[in-house]
């Protein structure tokens, strides 16, 4: 039978228009699957080189972070330039190449940020506290702060160091006065306590944290809440980094969980 030439039109057009609307939605689908894939792709895959400039007492727990980070993303390559935080700024300052900054104090921080060096604003990722250590059996027997004025050699930090900063205050706030002939100075809190454990100092002031590293090469002091510092570490990107990715993915696995828990079993506390 004869169809009317309008009911064939009819059956044309509807299936043209379902043709239609089963291309768009595949071509929908496909794109979409496709952006899906490019934003995992992007955040999966970390590739690059960066320096970071950290502090001498994060050495132990950074070198922790960054080969966990590196076997996480095995194409981002990691150097870490260990020093005393004053030592660091005058560096970065003078144009030494690095990505990322981590200092034991604020302040030094800031010095960076008040000269448009930073990339953004730092973060606290932890904090730390100082404790006197003393040779193995503690053989002076050092029990307060005010025993190191007459114990003998005393190790400290150099006064530009966030270390020895940090001494100068707590021993102001316990009223204790060292004679200067008396002291020892390290150029960072690692040297400090070396004087320690290689016999030419008969006690120091560190961080709990590097007495807790050096385990049974020395014996330790509490120092009181009340007249103790609180040393809180900063962490920023630099404006100068040329990977600026892999330099934010660095600072956030430090700020996060895994990077976290490293600090913590270092004995650093939360920010």
């Amino acid at each position: 039978m004869r169809r009317p030439l309008t009911f064939v039109l009819t059956v044309a057009l509807t299936l043209g228009l379902v043709a239609t609307a089963c291309s768009s939605t595949s071509s929908t689908t496909t794109g979409d699957a496709s952006a899906t894939t490019t934003a995992v792709k992007g955040a999966t895959e970390l590739k690059g080189t960066i320096t970071v400039s950290a502090a001498a007492s994060l050495t132990g727990a950074f070198g922790i972070i960054k080969d966990d980070f590196v076997a996480a993303n095995p194409e981002a390559n990691i150097t870490i330039n260990f020093g005393s935080s004053g030592q660091l700024e005058t560096q970065i300052e003078s144009g030494a190449p690095a990505d990322v900054a981590a200092f034991a104090d604020e302040a030094t921080m800031t010095k960076l940020a008040d000269k448009n060096l930073l990339a953004g604003p730092s973060q606290v990722f932890a904090t730390n506290q100082l404790i006197i250590v003393t040779k193995p059996g503690n053989p002076k027997g050092i029990t307060t702060l005010a025993d190191l004025a007459t114990a003998g050699t005393i190790s400290l930090c150099a006064d530009t160091a966030p270390c020895g900063k940090y001494a100068n205050q707590v021993l102001e706030t316990a009223g204790v006065t060292i004679p200067e002939s008396n002291v020892t100075r390290g150029q960072d809190v690692k040297t400090t306590l070396s004087a320690v454990t290689d016999g030419d100092a008969d006690a120091g002031i560190v961080y709990v944290t590097d007495a807790n590293a050096a385990g049974a090469k020395v014996a330790t002091v509490a120092i009181p809440t009340a007249e103790n510092a609180v040393a809180r570490y900063p962490i920023a990107v630099l404006a100068s980094t040329t990977s600026a990715e892999l330099a934010q993915a660095f600072m956030a696995y430090v700020l996060g969980p895994q990077g976290q828990a490293v600090l913590e079993k270092a004995g650093f506390q939360a920010p």
